[in-house]
């Protein structure tokens, strides 16, 4: 089967980075009274996006997909599949009741077999340290906290508190895996290098969902101080950001920063600062902004046809020694898959 141009499991993240701008409304709608119309309205377009993106992903064969899930760039893109109608069943349930909880609890146990599947396959020992990325914590960590936070709003609180606790183990499990790679392996290659803005989500979905289960002040502290220590690493990342060339995987971006701002919007809705409001609109347009540069300026690659073959490949990892802290890219400059879908033939 040959791997140009083929969709790559890394574009559902266009679908998560517009489901939490959804969600970002959502949370501005309680502390400044944005418009329900425009949570709503974004998340419609977050679930076309998805639904097109399935279609086009799913229609190449269930043999890709098991290729994708066994390859250690894209498997853990594979689990968003699951994981992003999560949030859409928790806005729908307002409105459906049944719909939203019959949705929620579909794509809970998807997230939960993905995620079993996933580890039990890294735990296999056939991983390449040098090959890790921060997208590792998509299908446990950011899965099993956005599935706890719709299951707690749709009244399944013992299901939520599980996929709490799933996210939780995993975050410490993977997180110091994943922290000891960053530091230690050398740099990411360039084309991964803004999946780093994952890190920064962990805390951000589990204090949301910890306010979603339960809602006492010292949990949301707790989980406020390590988003603003991650928020801190972002800004340090920034001159590795702006070398970087756009591409689809600048939505991995989108997300992690809109779940951030979601849950400084619940915090401040929560403690009420003087002039929070002020904040809170801020907070709206910067993220608003960003995330809208974002989809601009994939439209425009789209348009022109060049979308899936923007941002460089993924080198392929020498199978020693890492490569040096000073280097661009990692391994090899033999290229492998892209992560927008470029490659050579398989």
């Amino acid at each position: 089967m040959s791997f140009q141009r083929r969709i790559p499991s890394n574009l559902f993240g266009v679908a998560f980075g517009l489901a939490g701008l959804a969600q970002v409304w959502q949370a501005a709608e309680r502390v400044v009274g944005a418009p329900r119309a425009v949570a709503n309205a974004l998340f419609i377009v977050a679930a076309a996006a998805w639904l097109l993106i399935c279609v086009a992903y799913f229609s190449q064969g269930w043999r890709q997909v098991l290729a994708d899930l066994r390859d250690t760039v894209f498997a853990p893109f594979v689990s968003l599949a699951f994981v992003i109608p999560l949030l859409f069943g928790a806005a729908l349930y307002p409105y459906a009741p049944t719909s939203g909880r019959v949705i929620v609890g579909i794509c809970l146990a998807g997230t939960v077999l993905i995620g079993g599947w996933l580890t039990g396959q890294w735990m296999m020992g056939e991983l390449d340290p040098v090959r890790l990325h921060p997208g590792y914590f998509l299908p446990t960590v950011a899965g099993g906290f956005i599935a706890s936070a719709a299951a707690a709003h749709v009244g399944f609180r013992s299901a939520g508190v599980a996929a709490f606790g799933i996210g939780l183990v995993c975050w410490l499990m993977l997180g110091s895996v994943l922290l000891n790679r960053l530091f230690l392996r050398g740099s990411l290659p360039t084309a991964l290098v803004p999946s780093l803005a994952i890190e920064a989500a962990p805390p951000a979905v589990a204090g949301i969902a910890y306010l979603a289960l339960s809602g006492p002040r010292i949990g949301t502290d707790i989980f406020g101080g390590y988003t603003v220590l991650m928020v801190l690493v972002q800004v340090r990342l920034l001159p590795l950001y702006l070398r970087l060339r756009f591409g689809s995987s600048f939505w991995l971006f989108a997300f992690a920063y809109a779940v951030v701002a979601s849950y400084a919007l619940d915090w401040l809705d929560l403690s009420r600062p003087a002039g929070y409001q002020g904040y809170a609109v801020v907070i709206l347009v910067l993220i608003s902004g960003f995330i809208g540069v974002i989809a601009i300026r994939s439209l425009l690659l789209a348009a022109k046809g060049e979308y899936l073959s923007a941002s460089p490949a993924v080198p392929a990892a020498p199978p020693s020694a890492p490569a040096p802290r000073h280097s661009p890219d990692v391994g090899s400059p033999a290229p492998v898959r892209g992560m927008d879908g470029d490659g050579p033939p398989g």
